[in-house]
C-alpha cells in the first residue's frame, strides 16, 4: 500500500507531501483563505493527476503501436460546483497535443482507451460526478 507523509513546512497551510520514494509535492491554500502561494492547491493536484495518469497511458499505447511521439503536451481546465461544500469538479476539459509521426486515428483511440478504460484518476473523477470532455490534436512532423 502506498504511503504518503505530509508535514506543515510554511505558514499555516503550506504543506509538503512525500511519497515512499522521497518525491515531494508542495501544497498550499489560496491567499484568500490564508495561504501564501507556497504550492499547488490540492484540488488542482487532482487535475494534474488526471493529466499525468492519462499521459502515461496514451504514450504507452502509442509506443506499443510503434508510433513516434516526439513531444506531448496537455491543457486541462476544470470548473467546480458553485456554492457547495465540498465543491467537487463539475466539468473538466482536456486538450491532448501529440507531436510526431503519429497516426491521428491511433492517437484518438489511445486517448479514448485511457479516458474510458485505463486511467484510474479519470474513473475516480467520473464516479464523483465530473463530466470529462477531451480533444486530440496531432501535430505531425513530416
Amino acid at each position: 500500500m502506498p504511503k504518503i507523509e505530509l508535514a506543515r513546512v510554511n505558514g499555516d497551510f503550506g504543506f509538503e507531501a512525500t511519497d515512499e520514494n522521497g518525491h515531494t509535492v508542495k501544497m498550499d491554500s489560496n491567499p484568500e483563505s490564508g495561504g501564501q502561494n507556497f504550492g499547488v492547491r490540492p484540488m488542482q493536484m487532482l487535475l494534474m493527476g488526471l493529466g499525468g495518469c492519462s499521459a502515461i497511458d496514451v504514450i504507452h499505447i502509442l509506443k506499443k503501436q510503434r508510433q513516434e511521439v516526439t513531444d506531448y503536451k496537455m491543457i486541462i481546465n476544470g470548473e467546480r460546483e458553485v456554492g457547495k461544500e465540498p465543491s467537487l469538479w463539475k466539468d473538466i476539459s482536456l486538450d491532448f497535443h501529440i507531436y510526431g509521426n503519429v497516426d491521428e486515428d491511433k492517437a484518438q483511440k489511445a486517448v479514448e482507451l485511457s479516458m474510458d478504460k485505463y486511467c484510474s484518476v479519470s474513473a475516480t473523477l467520473n464516479k464523483a460526478g465530473a463530466q470529462i470532455k477531451y480533444k486530440v490534436f496531432v501535430h505531425r512532423i513530416d
